[in-house]
């Protein structure tokens, strides 16, 4: 079961990041104008990490190549635009509760990229980080 399972768990945690890497491509001036709305300097280059922090550090973890190194990009990143974006405490009423709930998808989902980062990418993977599973 785990060598289907992994590399399947592996693909759908990626999978997040890598749609909304290519979201922020396609919508660009939105990806720009959120970042100067945080009050971040220089929101181009604050963008074009995002998206590079989103698609390479995806796709590393998709595809199980150097996936540690990808996760813990990802965890890097997910941690910083989790309390910079869903500070749910800044908000009241029904804006406050989707911000909660983002809050803790991301929370969830840097937990499993701290389980790649530990055991690695497991079975399937591109360099074979299998090792750890036994």
């Amino acid at each position: 079961m785990r060598d289907f399972a992994v590399p399947v768990g592996r693909l759908l945690l990626a999978l997040i990041f890598i749609m909304s890497g290519i979201n922020k491509i396609m919508g660009w001036p939105g990806v720009v104008g959120a970042v100067e709305a945080k009050g971040l300097p220089i929101p181009l280059l604050f963008g074009a990490g995002a998206i590079l922090l989103e698609l390479g550090g995806g796709l590393l973890v998709a595809i199980g190549y150097k996936a540690r190194f990808g996760a813990a990009a990802l965890i890097v990143f997910t941690v910083i635009t989790t309390l910079l974006f869903h500070n749910y405490w800044g908000f009241e009423g029904a804006e406050r509760q989707m911000q909660m709930i983002a809050f803790m998808k991301n929370l969830s989902i840097t937990g499993g990229l701290f389980l790649i980062l530990a055991y690695g990418a497991g079975p399937m993977s591109v360099d074979g980080e299998d090792d750890e599973w036994g």
